[in-house]
Order: C-alpha cells, then sequence, then structure tokens
C-alpha cells in the first residue's frame, strides 16, 4: 500500500485550513463533504499523508485543494489538471503551489485562447532521456510561450547543469504542463530556475523572474517527488486584444432578411480577421417571442434561456437548392425589408415563421430522421421538449402567461412526455424543435467559420428570466416569483428600473449545486467561447421590488441586513412607524405637486384618518393599483398627467418595513433624502437619518454580500471553461473588485462611468490587465452621440482626458473619434472592445451621418424598441480598404492584433 505525502504552498490567515480532495475513495472521491483536512507544517507550507489502497484500474490520481475561512465555505483551486501516473508498489510526494482562480495566466487556459487563439501545431520538442528510473518530476505552466519556444530546467546540482546554461534541461510539454523528470540526491536542498529554450537554434534565451526556487530535503517519507510549480514567473500580462460589440440584429448584408441572421456572423468575422479583431460580442440571442409584437424586441426577456431566436435564421439556408422555390415570391419583400434603416420586427418574424412553417410541412419528415437530428434532440431534449410545448400553448392560447391556460397551466414532466410519445410530436409540437434544429445548425457553422479566422464569440447572459417563460413554467420554485429585479436609481434614470423579471431562489438552486445553471452554461458553451454576466451585482445582492410597485425606487437590495428598531432609539429618533413607513401627505404637498387638481385628487385617492392623517385609500395604496386605474377607467383626459405624481407621492417614504419582522426592523428607500417626507423632518432627525442610511448601503452589507457572492460564482465558474466576464457597473459595494479577482473574473471599465465617485472620468490607462474598456456600451450612446449631449461635460473631458485646450468643437469629429477609440487600444486591459458604431466614428466618409440614430438602447424608457441596424453591408464595409488599413494599423500599433 503506497503512501503519499500531499505538501502545498500556501500561508494561510488565522482561521483558514486547507483540505486536499481526489479521485480516490481515500481523497474523498472528489466530494467536497468528505474532504481531508491537512496539517499546518509551517507559515509556508500544509501537508497531509495518505496511505492508498489501490485496484488494478486505479493508475491515474487525480488531486486539487480547498481552503476554508472561519465561516467554512470552501474555494476550491482553479483547474483540476494535476493527473499524475501512480503504481501500487512506490511511495510519492507531491509538492504543489495554490492555484488561485484569481491568477490571470489561467484566463488563457480558458475556451477561447485553448481552443482558438493559442491553437497552433505543437512544435517539435527534441528528444530527451528520461532515466529508467528518476526520483524527481518537475512541472511548470507558462501560458505565452512563443511558437518554437519551450521552457528549461537549470539549477545547482550537477543534474541541472550546475547553473550552466548550456546544459540547461529543455522540458516537454504535456496536458497542459512543461514537464521533466530526472535523478537528484534526496538528501540535500537544491535551489533551481526555470528558463525559455529556443528549439530552432537548440540555445537558452532567458530564465525567469524573481529568487530561486527551492526543492526541500526535509520530508518525512522517501519516494518519488513531483513538483506542481504553478506558472513560470515570466511577463504573463503582455497579450492583449481587440473585440467588436453588436447585436445580431444589428448586422445587415445583401443576403440576409431584413435583420442580421446567424449567417451574417461569417462575414462579420471575414471582416474582423481582416482588421486584426479577435473577438465579436453579442447581445443575447434567445427566443423572446411572447406577444408576437415589436415589444418582443428586447433581447434580456428571452422565452427561453436555451431556445435561440428564430429571428436569426437563413430561410435561404434552411430551404437549400431543393426547396428554393418556395422562397422565390418573397425576393421583393426581402429587398423591402434590407432597404430599411431599421428592423422592422413584427413583419420580419411574421414571414419567417409562416415561411418556415411551409418549408417544415416538406423537410419535417426527413429532419427528423436524421442521425445529426437525433443527437441534438438527445443532447437538448431537457429543455427542447417544454420548450415545444410551451410555444405551441403560446400559439393556441395567444397568450405566453401560463396561468391563463385551460389546459397545462402547471407544468407537468409525464405529461409532457406523453406529447412527444404520440403523433403529435411531428406536428405543431414538432415545428419548434424543427426550427431550433436549424438555428443550431446555422449557428454552430457560424462559428466554427469565425474561429477558422482566428475571431472568437462572446454571448450575454441576462440577470434575470422573463416572467412568463419557459423556464419559470418548467421550474417555479427555481424564481421569486412575487419579487422583481430591477436597478436603484442611476445616471440613465432618477426612479431606477424595474425589470419585470422575477429574482433568484438562489438557496432552492444551491439545493442540486446550480443544476440549472450548469446546464445553461454546458448549452452556451456550444456556441460561445466567452461570455458577459449582465448585472453581476445581481450575485452578490439583488435590486428586488414587490410585485405591487411599478417604480425601482420602491425596490430594495435582497439579501439585505435589516436597521432594528433600537438603532433608531439609540440615536436619539423619535420613532413614529407610520411617519417613517406611510406615504407622507400634507395639503401643502398635494398643492406643490397637483395644483388646482390637488382637491380631485385628494376625493378620488385619499382618505383622511381618526387624526387627521391623510393616507391613500386601499384601493389605491400601490402603484400598480394606480397605473391599473388610469389604464382601465374612462379617465378625464386632463387627469391623465396625475398619474406620475401619484406614483411619486406613493414612493414618498423613508423606509420599509421587513416582512414577518412584527414591526421591529426596517430597510432605507433609496434617495430617501430627496423625498418631501424627508425635507419636512428636523434638521437633527434628517441628519442622524444620513449617517445610519450610509451605513446601511455603504458599509454594513459587505461582508454579507461577499458570502452571498462567494456562494455562487466560484461554483458557477468552475462549471465552464468559458472566459468570464462581468457587467459590474452601477452601485458597486465595496468587495466586489475582490470577489471578482479572487475568481478571475474580467472587470468591465467605462471611460464615462468611472467607478471612484470622486472622478468625472475613469482613464484607460489605469484599468487592470483582468479588465475590458470601453468607451460605451449598447445602454448608452455612442461615442458621436454623447459629445453633442452635454457641451460642459464634454468641454472637460477634452480639456483633461484629450489634453486639448479651450473649448471642445461642438460635433465629434473624426479625429476625434479616432483619439478615444487609441486611448483604450493603449490601455494595459487584456481586452479593448467597441461598439461597432464606435469604429465606424473614426472615418468621416463611412460612419452614419446623424449619431442619434446609432444608439441602441435607451434603458430610460422601459419601452424602448430594439431596431438598431448598421448603415452599411458587410459586404462592402469589408471592401472598403482605406477604413479597414487605418483601423488595423492602430490595433497593430497598440500591440492588439
Amino acid at each position: 500500500m503506497p503512501l503519499i505525502q500531499f505538501n502545498i504552498r500556501f500561508s494561510t490567515q488565522p482561521g483558514q485550513t486547507l483540505w486536499l480532495l481526489g479521485n480516490l475513495p481515500a481523497l474523498g472521491n472528489n466530494k467536497p463533504e468528505a474532504a481531508l483536512c491537512m496539517q499546518y507544517a509551517n507559515s509556508e507550507r500544509w501537508t497531509l499523508s495518505v496511505p492508498v489502497s489501490l485496484t488494478a484500474r486505479q493508475t491515474k490520481l487525480q488531486y486539487h485543494y480547498l481552503l476554508k475561512g472561519p465561516d467554512g465555505l470552501p474555494i476550491a483551486e482553479w483547474k483540476k489538471d494535476r493527473i499524475v501516473s501512480i503504481d501500487k508498489d512506490q511511495d510519492l510526494v507531491f509538492l504543489d503551489t495554490w492555484n488561485s482562480a484569481g491568477e490571470f495566466e489561467n484566463a488563457f487556459y480558458t475556451a477561447p485562447f485553448s481552443q482558438v487563439l493559442f491553437k497552433r501545431k505543437n512544435p517539435k520538442f527534441p528528444p530527451v532521456a528520461t532515466e529508467l528510473s528518476y526520483t524527481h518530476i518537475f512541472r511548470v505552466k507558462a501560458p505565452l510561450l512563443s511558437s518554437g519556444q519551450t521552457l528549461c530546467l537549470l539549477g545547482s546540482d550537477p543534474a541541472l547543469g550546475n547553473w550552466s546554461t548550456s546544459l540547461a534541461l529543455p522540458m516537454q510539454k504535456t496536458n497542459g504542463w512543461y514537464e521533466v523528470k530526472l535523478s537528484l540526491p534526496h538528501a540535500s536542498s537544491i535551489e533551481y530556475k526555470y528558463g525559455v529554450w529556443d528549439l530552432l537554434s537548440n540555445t537558452f534565451l532567458r530564465y525567469e523572474d524573481g529568487v530561486n526556487r527551492t526543492a526541500p530535503a526535509d520530508l518525512s517519507i522517501q519516494g518519488l517527488i513531483c513538483m506542481h510549480d504553478g506558472f513560470a514567473r515570466l511577463p504573463n500580462t503582455s497579450w492583449k486584444g481587440t473585440g467588436v460589440a453588436i447585436p445580431v440584429f444589428s448586422l445587415r448584408s445583401r443576403n440576409s432578411f431584413g435583420v442580421g441572421e446567424f449567417a451574417d456572423i461569417r462575414l462579420l468575422a471575414d471582416w474582423a480577421a481582416r482588421t486584426g479583431i479577435r473577438m465579436i460580442q453579442l447581445l443575447p440571442i434567445n427566443d423572446t417571442i411572447a406577444t408576437n409584437t415589436w415589444t418582443d424586441s428586447y433581447p434580456y426577456a428571452a422565452i427561453s434561456a436555451f431556445a435561440l431566436h428564430p429571428m436569426y435564421i437563413n430561410l435561404a439556408d434552411v430551404a437549400g437548392t431543393t426547396h428554393a422555390k418556395q422562397l422565390r415570391s418573397l425576393r421583393k419583400l426581402q429587398e423591402q425589408l434590407n432597404a430599411l434603416s431599421v428592423v422592422d420586427y413584427e413583419k420580419v418574424i411574421s414571414i419567417k415563421l409562416q415561411t418556415l412553417r411551409s418549408l417544415y410541412e416538406e423537410m419535417g419528415a426527413d429532419c427528423f430522421a436524421s442521425e445529426e437530428y437525433k443527437l441534438f434532440f438527445a443532447k437538448n431534449k431537457h429543455w427542447l421538449q417544454p420548450y415545444a410545448v410551451f410555444c405551441t400553448c403560446r400559439d393556441r392560447y395567444g397568450t405566453c402567461v401560463f396561468d391563463q391556460w385551460s389546459h397545462y397551466a402547471e407544468y407537468k414532466e409525464e405529461e409532457i412526455q406523453d406529447l412527444f410519445s404520440s403523433r403529435k410530436a411531428n406536428g405543431e409540437i414538432g415545428f419548434y424543435c424543427f426550427v431550433q434544429f436549424q438555428l443550431h445548425l446555422q449557428l454552430s457553422r457560424a462559428v466554427q467559420y469565425a474561429h477558422q479566422k482566428g475571431v472568437v464569440l462572446k454571448g450575454d447572459i441576462p440577470i434575470g428570466i422573463y416572467r412568463y417563460s419557459v423556464d419559470a413554467w418548467v421550474a417555479p420554485d427555481l424564481y421569486n416569483m412575487n419579487w422583481q429585479a430591477g436597478a436603484p436609481p442611476d445616471d440613465f434614470t432618477a426612479i431606477g428600473q424595474n425589470w419585470g423579471f422575477p429574482t433568484y431562489n438562489w438557496s432552492r438552486m444551491q439545493q442540486d449545486d446550480f443544476r440549472w445553471w450548469r446546464l445553461r452554461f454546458e448549452q452556451m458553451s456550444s456556441y460561445f467561447d466567452a461570455f458577459r454576466i449582465d448585472h453581476i451585482l445581481g450575485f452578490f445582492r439583488i435590486w428586488s421590488i414587490p410585485t405591487h410597485a411599478v417604480q425601482g425606487l420602491l425596490g430594495r437590495f435582497v439579501p439585505c441586513l435589516p436597521i432594528a428598531i433600537e438603532e433608531f432609539w439609540e440615536r436619539g429618533i423619535q420613532f413614529d412607524r407610520l411617519r417613517f413607513c406611510q406615504p407622507f401627505i400634507t395639503e401643502e404637498i398635494l398643492l406643490d405637486l397637483f395644483g388646482e387638481d390637488h382637491f380631485w385628487v385628494k376625493e378620488h385617492f385619499l382618505v383622511r384618518l381618526a387624526d387627521q392623517r391623510l393616507q391613500f385609500s386601499p384601493l389605491y395604496d400601490t402603484q400598480q393599483k394606480i397605473v391599473h386605474y388610469f389604464d382601465t377607467a374612462k379617465v378625464n383626459p386632463a387627469h391623465q398627467k396625475l398619474k406620475e405624481g401619484l406614483l411619486q407621492l406613493i414612493a414618498n417614504v423613508i423606509l420599509f418595513e421587513e416582512p414577518g419582522a412584527e414591526h421591529t426592523k426596517f430597510h432605507f428607500r433609496i434617495s430617501m433624502d430627496k423625498t418631501t417626507s424627508f425635507r419636512y423632518l428636523d434638521k437633527k432627525t434628517q441628519d442622524t437619518l444620513i449617517a445610519l442610511y450610509h451605513d446601511y448601503f455603504y458599509y454594513r452589507q459587505d461582508a454579507c454580500w461577499y458570502h452571498e457572492a462567494m456562494q455562487k460564482l466560484p461554483t458557477l465558474k468552475a462549471a465552464t471553461n468559458m472566459l468570464v466576464c462581468g457587467e459590474d457597473l452601477g452601485m458597486v459595494p465595496h468587495c466586489v473588485p475582490d470577489v471578482m479577482k479572487q475568481n478571475g473574473i474580467l472587470s468591465l471599465e467605462i471611460q464615462r462611468m468611472p467607478k471612484d465617485p470622486q472622478k468625472m472620468f475613469f482613464n484607460p490607462a489605469e484599468a487592470p490587465y483582468l479588465s475590458v474598456v470601453t468607451p460605451s456600451t449598447h445602454d448608452m450612446s455612442t461615442i458621436r452621440g454623447w459629445w453633442e449631449e452635454n457641451r460642459e461635460r464634454t468641454t472637460v473631458f477634452y480639456n483633461r482626458e484629450l489634453q486639448h485646450w479651450g473649448e471642445a468643437p461642438y460635433f465629434c469629429e473624426a479625429w476625434i473619434n479616432r483619439a478615444i477609440i487609441q486611448q483604450h487600444l493603449q490601455s494595459p486591459a487584456m481586452w479593448s472592445i467597441f461598439q461597432m458604431q464606435d469604429l465606424l466614428g473614426i472615418s468621416e466618409t463611412i460612419r452614419r451621418q446623424d449619431p442619434r440614430e446609432e444608439r441602441i438602447n435607451d434603458p430610460a424608457n422601459p419601452k424602448h424598441y430594439w431596431q438598431y441596424r448598421m448603415h452599411i453591408d458587410l459586404e462592402s464595409l469589408i471592401d472598403h480598404t482605406e477604413f479597414n488599413d487605418t483601423l488595423r494599423e492602430m490595433i497593430v500599433a497598440a500591440g492588439r492584433a
């Protein structure tokens, strides 16, 4: 029975412990609850010796370490890639280096790099005469070695060349590790270093940085010693890439049908490769067909977190030559839709679905009989079957509000299985399976083509799900259906945002180890190499709005530590629950809000209590009731304008009560200091509340939110090999940068949205390496559009950031746009990603005439129509030599090609 000693180099903090987990029964069979606690050896090392009984089949050992803090929350290393051959007659000693997920070198082992950007033929390594009997294995990683280079080992022992560079030992690359095996004496401590070796000239190039490494001699057992030394200390922040961000629906080609399509990604990849762009970033591409109206254009309200949007299908690719005749009558309509400056969502989706139904009648049977479809169905049936039934019911009943359906209002898996066992599976239900298969084929081909061009794809995961989606229908217990996700007030909107999505029931999701998320990542990784987590702050806490509210103002963060009533008493506040928690209404406030209409408002919406206080009638005491009244009652048009005032009056509170706390715990309403309720308080009470308000929002929650995020993000990130980027904008808790850094999640840095409240603009030159820098996003105006919005702010930017003096030009001329792009290209950030509109803005001849037509979304408008489309087709863009050459020169000069 061999004895294996595990040693991990790690300097723990008080209260921290290290644990071991592996693929053998003696190591817990990779079950976290069976992990083995290690022993503290010294300030730099933990150790554990384990006797292992092996069967004939057990020839490979795979293991990793866990770190636990005082709260017992386990944090795993990144990548379980220590795999070693084992022998039942040989003792082993492992000397390992902790691999934190936050080590930026780990990013280079994610899908975009390992599968595309760094994918190249393995160099021919020189033959190494490995001794039949060896005592040591040295392993180390170096992700950014140039082609034709390898690592080498040299050190203080004759077997290591006595530091002679000409005698350095070249290393072989195996499963991501550079490795060399040799015999060394056990009795003495040996110093060594890794270096870079040129395979073409067979010469030593350089040492790694830092002090010498040491192979210790003070080991309690004598066996084969395997050194896992982490990463070679080489410049590993030198790689930088450029990306372009554009929704699929915004693409324009000569062969598309009034909207961008998956097939157009191939043309976009051609252009990207031509200009040195390495990444294409897309908005969500999931099916959003809920109402069959233009409101379905909102890409973040998908009816399925898995299904692709039929809008993106290319009809000609589906029909092929065999069924092309069906499309001849559509050519004129196709030309008309392609001639539009924007997407006509309703017309496009209507004609595409109609045509697909005709093609399905002719092609469906052959499609279902194909082996390719059978493989697709088997892999995806967990979401495809309920999605197909959901869409069929939506069409039949004219709504996706499933609790209004007379049949299948409640999801039952056995009923869905019965439907697919019947002939109905080849009818209407089968239609949606057919469409999803065709979409899968087209997107897969586009992705494969982009990869061949050396271009990776980055997707987008929305923070929420649509309230009446397949996901909510199938597993409502995974979501808090009595809450609505949103955002607090910001620069976009003073009343906050209400997205309407139910929030996640994280405790329920954790019970099955986040299975829904794992399946989502697995499906997404079929098409994307990287993804953006929309509103990653929602993994720390989510802005949750009661379903009776309309405005984001009436939300609060969940989870959130409340204010106890004793805290008000201790600070000398005369606490009046009704005064603080009910809308504060006086005659003066009514007159100020409604003018001469205040009599009508008081008569219709308010009641007077016995103590003469005014409050809302129970018929109108929520924002939803107010909206319903104005939407359904026959109201004098002159009174319609009063709705906003009434919504504001309902929000005129200082505190919300914690449900179930029996009037003893409370939460602050965001921006409570801007309410008239607050302004009517005395100065001492105002100052005391402000101090408590700042503690509540900016200090007391940090540990809670840190723990909340660390329960989710490490597990979710470990579930995929895609590169993970976070959209960390808004009210950012202090713990967010640390959590993202620990997990190796790239941050988002936007020039005009600095995270430092003391700064007006963020300097791209100050971006961390693990980040994405950009001058704008789809939720913002483009560079040119922003330039014209605020003259005072633009002039400050012109003077401070661009270092030009005097008044800024009124319009954003091409040289200004180019200078801003150049700033971002020169940033130290790993990725610099630009909206297509911002890139086109560097050319006076190619950019759109009116920058106001370039904006994709306006977050302040909840009814925004997402219909932006490029004004130039991709074929013409590819042929625009002067522009492409200029852009490529800028990218190459910045070291990002």
